[in-house]
């Protein structure tokens, strides 16, 4: 009876146990509940230190191709990050690097892309050239796949002098309704627009005779990008130190490419409650709607080392006038959304 009564005791405690005993988390489990799933992006978007990002929308899936963040001698490749929601990120290792660009050696920055005719064209800068004499500039890359691999579509930059005074970097690639190809670029405070070819081997003069033709606005640093929208062209670009809080993104607008353009005023700028020095920008619009994202990077508060920059979104709207509202940066981002 004793032994029979020891038994009950025991088994009794063992289902006690079981019953008090916590449920694995889902981290310990491998599975996430859907409650406890993102439903928002987040910023930043994916960990590492990463700047002047660019964005693309290629068939179902959205992409980030950014500057990998560190000192300029350690700038010598470009990750990329693809999504289907915005919220979930995958990403893509050294899609292109110096291996594939023998000119290039250093400073590898600020990527723009392009799809045409089943191709996928990568434009970068490299080199940080400070003059007409040095050998970098920019370049251009080529893939059948959006997360390449890349190589060298010339065999040497398209851009490789300084024109009008701007530094061949911070290149954005355009194109016009009409079918046209333009590349906007430029730092050192000066930015120029040429009209591409349609192979992206050159460049086709403009009706006055110009190529390299100066579009600078007041207040104009670096990081040039341009759309269009309801017939009007918008112009938008960084200004203020890129090492510093006051780094910013300001626009203009006009009824050309070439413009006139005259600023409007800022869209986007530090929070000293999220973060700081918000800059160098792309656009992401969701084809088929007039809904817009900007994508950007900041620096986390705290953070002193200049390179120490992450990328993040928020969304970007427009008053009934078309003008662009003020963009409120967000430790949130945005809301998870698959492509139509």
């Amino acid at each position: 009876m004793r032994s029979c009564l020891t038994l009950l005791l025991s088994l009794g405690l063992f289902i006690t146990g079981l019953a008090q005993s916590p449920s694995p988390s889902p981290a310990q489990s491998g599975t996430v509940s859907p409650a406890t799933q993102a439903q928002t992006s987040g910023n930043p978007l994916f960990p590492g230190w990463y700047a002047d990002p660019e964005t693309a929308v290629f068939g179902h899936t959205y992409w980030i191709y950014p500057t990998y963040s560190a000192k300029y001698n350690e700038q010598v490749f470009f990750d990329a990050f693809s999504s289907s929601d915005l919220v979930h990120w995958q990403k893509h290792e050294h899609i292109l690097d110096t291996s594939a660009i023998r000119w290039a050696r250093r400073a590898m920055w600020a990527p723009a892309i392009t799809e045409k005719d089943g191709k996928y064209y990568f434009f970068f800068g490299a080199n940080d050239i400070q003059n007409d004499s040095s050998i970098g500039g920019i370049g251009v890359a080529v893939a059948d796949k959006p997360q390449g691999p890349y190589k060298d579509y010339l065999g040497h930059p398209l851009i490789d002098k300084f024109h009008n005074g701007a530094q061949p970097i911070d290149q954005a690639a355009f194109h016009d309704k009409d079918g046209s190809w333009y590349m906007i670029y430029g730092g050192w405070r000066h930015c120029n627009i040429v009209r591409l070819k349609p192979d992206f081997t050159g460049f086709i003069p403009f009706s006055d005779g110009a190529t390299f033709k100066e579009i600078t606005p007041e207040g104009y640093v670096e990081g040039p990008y341009m759309i269009h929208r309801k017939g009007k062209y918008y112009f938008m670009w960084s200004e203020g130190g890129w090492t510093g809080p006051d780094y910013s993104v300001a626009y203009a607008m006009a009824d050309s490419p070439t413009g006139p353009f005259k600023r409007i005023g800022k869209i986007l700028q530090q929070d000293m409650s999220v973060a700081t020095g918000a800059g160098h920008h792309s656009v992401l619009h969701i084809p088929g709607t007039d809904d817009y994202y900007i994508v950007y990077h900041r620096r986390p508060l705290g953070e002193t080392d200049a390179n120490h920059r992450v990328t993040c979104i928020d969304r970007m709207e427009f008053d009934p006038d078309g003008l662009i509202k003020p963009v409120t940066i967000t430790k949130e981002g945005v809301a998870a959304r698959k492509l139509p």
